[in-house]
């Protein structure tokens, strides 16, 4: 059976995006008239057009392939394994952005927030988590907000826990990931035990600009800010689903208790 045919693929991302079919001709160089030709399938667009109306839409890569493929063009964009030779030089690399960053924790993860690189810092944070939730693969969501992974420990799970289902959202409403709804699904179900400290304790300056991650590991509290980082322009839907996500210390004595744990 056919899919959807690239018009009305097009005119869903635009619909998503809340553009109007001017706004979209005029950021790509081309005429409401024929944006609505596309979309109602009196066009066929070159595979150039393609290209630029899913780029001025924001649609993710592996999406764009689907678009090329309904317009009846080749797919654009390979998808390798993390393991394939062609990328190996992003491996060896992410591995030494990681280790130079230790004693700070790091993890990479790929689209569905599967953990596909950890360096010692996130280790150490996983102390004490239930086994199963450390059997590969591990998925980072499931690990944070799991009543048997770091949920307990962490004082201020509520704001923690909306934080990272409001970034969950956004990922849905840019992709159509069934394994991410599933994933929303199972996390945002998870119980919330109600913490007896103030869920503001141990944020300490990072409160003025960020949302920290407030933890305890070792009868301490540390405190961290985020930071996560994609690769720009990828040609190849692995590389572009990758996210590296650093934690900073919020405050000395978190990096002093990292130091210490590390030396």
């Amino acid at each position: 059976m056919r899919g959807p045919g690239v018009g009305t693929l097009l005119r869903d991302w635009r619909r998503r995006r809340r553009v109007s079919q001017l706004e979209l001709a005029l950021r790509a160089r081309s005429s409401a008239r024929h944006i609505s030709f596309v979309e109602t399938g009196r066009a066929r667009p070159s595979e150039e057009m393609v290209l630029r109306l899913a780029e001025h839409l924001d649609v993710p890569v592996r999406e764009r392939n689907a678009l090329l493929l309904a317009a009846g063009y080749a797919p654009r964009y390979t998808e390798r394994t993390l393991d394939d030779p062609a990328l190996g030089a992003l491996r060896e690399g992410l591995g030494r952005l990681l280790s130079a960053y230790e004693p700070y924790p790091a993890v990479v993860v790929d689209g569905t927030y599967t953990m596909v690189a950890a360096n010692r810092g996130i280790t150490l944070l996983a102390q004490g988590v239930e086994p199963e939730l450390l059997v590969p693969p591990v998925n980072t969501m499931r690990l944070a907000l799991h009543p048997g992974g770091l949920a307990p420990r962490i004082r201020n799970l509520p704001q923690w826990r909306g934080h990272l289902l409001e970034q969950l959202e956004r990922q849905l409403a840019l992709t159509r990931s069934p394994a991410l709804r599933a994933l929303y699904d199972e996390v945002a179900a998870y119980p919330v035990a109600l913490s007896r400290d103030d869920p503001a304790a141990g944020t300490g300056a990072a409160a003025g600009f960020a949302l920290p991650l407030v933890i305890e590991h070792d009868g301490r509290l540390l405190s961290f800010v985020s930071s996560i980082s994609t690769f720009n322009t990828p040609t190849d839907i692995t590389v572009a689903e990758l996210a590296i996500e650093a934690f900073l210390p919020a405050d000395p004595a978190t990096a002093a208790h990292l130091a210490a744990h590390a030396s």
